[in-house]
């Protein structure tokens, strides 16, 4: 009988062995060791024994059902392994791939958009764009501007300084000056950038965005520089927008004027069509949109030596901001939104 066991112990090696599947291994796990298999019959039959031949016949079946079962564990272990490998193997993601569904592909932050309209509208009428440093001499933020040792933004509670006479640029004006000592008359150039201020509320924050204007030749008069605008604000605005100027103080511009659009939300009437006022204009029927005015001639004098003689040219000067005219025409009640980074804010204008 122990010869018996111990074939029947190696028949089920070999089929162990050679079993390619967990249900394979099942199956033959049920017949080498299940209630009705050859093996566990003999086991119980020990007691019907001799009794001299039931300790060895009882040891050798025990160890064969034990091998037995360390080997079927053994193999259903590699056989697991192996079927997860054909698994991960088969179910590899390619993460270069689009997803499914496609993601969008992103847009312009609302900021960009507009300052790219805002230099389109000015490419249409002549100018070109040029870019400068944030990081300014005092000299060409203030002093070449005509700006008064007192004027209250060279304070520090107004303006970020890196030292007595290097700042974060307060606005894109100093271009007006660089731009004329490296070339000459006529020119006509809008400088767009980031500028800071010591600000931040629902109006305004430490850095921002502007557009600077300048436009200079021997006749150019305010209705130029009124017609510029007004060219400037029906694109931005709408055809139907008209603009005024109301007299203002720059330190860099004589005349000075503050320019407004005719309201886009009422029409210019200043009351809505159920007859309550206009909340966008607060029943005024226009909108402030910028500052302007004509190149004060201390500006000029101060870059006579490069063909700027305020006796032989002149020019008008305009600064916007680009979170301004986004606001007013996207309906932008807080400008801290523009930078709070809010998916739901940003998908809006895609």
């Amino acid at each position: 009988m122990i010869d018996r066991i111990e074939q029947i112990r190696a028949e089920a090696e070999r089929a162990i062995g050679a079993a390619t599947t967990l249900a394979a291994l099942e199956e033959l796990r049920v017949r080498h060791l299940g209630r009705k298999a050859e093996l566990p019959n003999l086991l119980r039959g020990v007691a019907e024994l001799p009794p001299e031949q039931r300790g060895a016949v009882g040891r050798a079946a025990n160890e064969a059902r034990q091998a037995l079962e360390a080997r079927i564990a053994a193999r259903g272990a590699e056989l697991e392994a192996a079927e997860l490998r054909e698994r991960l193997e088969r179910d590899r993601a390619d993460v270069t791939l689009p997803g499914s569904p496609a993601a969008p592909i992103g847009h312009l932050h609302l900021l960009t958009a507009t300052r790219r309209e805002i230099e389109d509208v000015f490419c249409g009428l002549g100018f070109e764009v040029h870019e400068g440093p944030e990081v300014e001499l005092a000299t060409y933020n203030f002093d070449a501007l005509n700006h008064d040792p007192a004027h209250p933004a060279r304070a520090r509670t107004d303006t970020f300084y890196v030292s007595d006479d290097v700042l974060l640029r307060t606005h894109t004006s100093p271009m007006q000056v660089r731009m004329m000592q490296q070339h000459p008359p006529p020119i006509a150039h809008i400088y767009p950038g980031r500028v800071y201020r010591r600000d931040s509320d629902a109006t305004h924050t430490p850095q921002f965005h502007q557009v600077e204007g300048l436009a200079v030749d021997v006749d150019i008069t305010l209705a130029d520089l009124k017609g510029t605008l007004l060219a400037f604000a029906r694109s931005i605005f709408g055809d139907e927008r008209n603009v005024r100027l109301r007299p203002h103080f720059f330190p860099f511009t004589e005349p000075s004027v503050e320019v407004d659009v005719s309201c886009f939300a009422c029409r210019g009437t200043g009351a809505m069509a159920d007859g309550s006022r206009c909340r966008l204009c607060k029943g005024t029927g226009w909108i402030e949109i910028l500052g302007a005015g004509m190149v004060d001639p201390n500006v000029f004098a101060y870059v006579r030596e490069h063909g700027y003689d305020p006796e032989q040219v002149q020019g008008f000067a305009f600064g916007m901001g680009i979170e301004r005219i986004a606001m007013l025409r996207h309906g932008i009640p807080d400008l801290r939104l523009f930078y709070d980074n809010d998916a739901r804010f940003l998908r809006q204008f895609g």
